[in-house]
C-alpha cells in the first residue's frame, strides 16, 4: 500500500519547486549555494546576477517566503544564505517519490549535474 504525505506538506514542497522554476530565483538560490555557509549580501547578489534592485528583492522576498533562503542583518547590510534544510527536504522527497517507493529511477544512477 502506498504510504500517503500529508496534504499540506505536499502543498508546502510544490510551493517550493514553484519558487524555484523561476530562472531567476533558481539563480539565486545557486549563487547563494556556492557562497555556502557565509552567504551573500544583496549588493553582491545584483551585481553578479545583473538583476534589476527592485526585481532582486522581489525575487528574494519569494525564496524566503518559501523558506528557502534565510536572512540575517549585520549593521545595514542584509545577508542571504542558502536553507540547506529546507533543500535537504525537497531532495529528500523527490528520492523517496522517484528512487525508493517505486525506484523508477534507480539511486546509482543519481549523479551530479553537469
Amino acid at each position: 500500500m502506498r504510504a500517503r504525505h500529508d496534504a499540506g506538506l505536499v502543498a508546502t514542497f510544490a510551493d517550493r519547486f514553484a519558487a524555484i522554476g523561476a530562472e531567476p530565483r533558481l539563480n539565486i538560490l545557486r549563487l547563494l549555494l556556492a557562497a555556502h555557509p557565509q552567504g551573500l549580501v544583496v549588493g553582491d547578489i545584483q551585481d553578479e546576477l545583473g538583476i534589476p534592485a527592485s526585481t532582486l528583492s522581489h525575487h528574494l522576498d519569494k525564496l524566503k517566503h518559501e523558506d528557502l533562503v534565510c536572512v540575517r542583518r549585520d549593521g545595514t547590510f542584509l545577508w542571504y544564505t542558502a536553507n540547506t534544510a529546507a533543500l535537504q527536504d525537497l531532495l529528500s522527497f523527490l528520492y523517496a517519490e522517484c528512487c525508493t517507493r517505486n525506484q523508477v529511477v534507480p539511486p546509482d544512477k543519481i549523479v551530479r549535474c553537469r
